[in-house]
């Protein structure tokens, strides 16, 4: 009996495993010029956030690897980093099975003091990963919530360096978008 729920379970994980999905007639949400406006995700708690008005830049990971590069980094920095940079994290855990998510990825994400947005389903998931390098750390820059710029990294030297940008850009950017940002509210 006992090989037999063994077996059972290793199906039902090997099944859950499949990365297959038909994501052909999908766009793409990650490209220069289209909005992130409608960005809506839970974070590892279950609340629901959207883009803050005046978020610079979004960074995502979309595999393992990435994500624990950023997770890492992120991690021995002070819990208001991604905040003090206009920065947001969205970590992709659509591809991991429901229950290796809930006994496992969820409880270790809980347990980091910055904030990671969720994408939780592979169809949600499906438009941003098409046509980016899912494999490396997607940086993704914004203005007025709208892409201007999608850069791939792969280091934490990388990622230190595309949040603490010091560009001119990075200080004028979160104040334009924060205007922007009050008067479409005030025009509604």
């Amino acid at each position: 009996m006992k090989k037999i729920l063994i077996g059972i379970l290793a199906t039902f994980l090997l099944l859950g495993c499949s990365s297959k999905s038909d994501d052909k007639n999908v766009e793409p949400k990650l490209v220069v010029g289209k909005s992130l406006a409608d960005l809506h995700l839970k974070d590892q708690f279950g609340k629901v956030h959207t883009l803050n008005a005046d978020t610079y830049k979004v960074i995502f990971a979309f595999d393992k690897a990435p994500a624990h590069t950023c997770n890492d980094f992120f991690n021995t920095q002070k819990p208001t980093y991604l905040q003090d940079h206009h920065v947001q994290f969205v970590a992709d855990v659509s591809a991991a099975p429901s229950l290796i998510r809930s006994l496992f990825i969820m409880p270790g994400l809980k347990k980091f003091k910055h904030t990671v947005l969720l994408l939780d389903d592979k169809k949600i998931a499906a438009p941003y990963r098409k046509g980016v390098d899912t494999t490396k750390i997607v940086v993704v820059t914004l203005l007025n919530k709208k892409i201007t710029d999608i850069k791939t990294i792969t280091t934490k030297e990388e990622l230190k360096k595309a949040v603490e940008d010091d560009s001119a850009m990075s200080y004028i950017t979160p104040v334009i978008n924060k205007v922007m940002d009050s008067v479409d509210n005030a025009t509604k």
